[in-house]
């Protein structure tokens, strides 16, 4: 966004391990993608995919509560991991639940519910999705446990 509008981004970010940055001048990025036509298309297909998945994170906060909120991003997850049973948290609880917007204290509660239910069990950063047609049916319709 910065590099097409000019303007600086409202958002930052911060390294959690070692790493390196690279920093690439607007005009010579410009000049860059002008001469190459596939990395602007492959740069639009990845931007598309983003802005998919803010358009069904801003539905998700909008529309469901929070325990459906945590479904999806479980399920998400394990699509991403590519295992079904269980998934592994690569963020903090305390930032997944300003992700999911909410405060921690919920975000516990909420799983605990869930454990309590035989949906998920909860190891630290670990999560095994015991029933996933519950995960599922959470996700979907977004509703509170009862």
């Amino acid at each position: 966004m910065a590099v097409f509008s000019g303007r600086s981004f409202p958002a930052n970010a911060l390294a959690l391990s070692k790493s390196r940055l690279l920093f690439f001048p607007r005009p010579a990025f410009v000049n860059l993608i002008t001469r190459n036509p596939s990395l602007a298309m492959n740069m639009l297909a990845v931007l598309s995919t983003r802005l998919r998945q803010f358009a069904v994170q801003i539905e998700s906060l909008s529309l469901k509560e929070i325990p459906g909120r945590l479904a999806a991003y479980l399920i998400y997850l394990a699509e991403e991991q590519g295992n079904f049973e269980s998934v592994t948290l690569k963020i903090s609880k305390g930032l997944l639940a300003s992700l999911l917007g909410t405060i921690p204290e919920t975000l516990s509660r909420i799983f605990a519910k869930m454990t309590d239910q035989d949906v998920i069990e909860v190891s630290g950063r670990n999560i095994r999705i015991i029933n996933p047609k519950a995960l599922e049916e959470l996700a979907e319709y977004g509703k509170q446990l009862e």
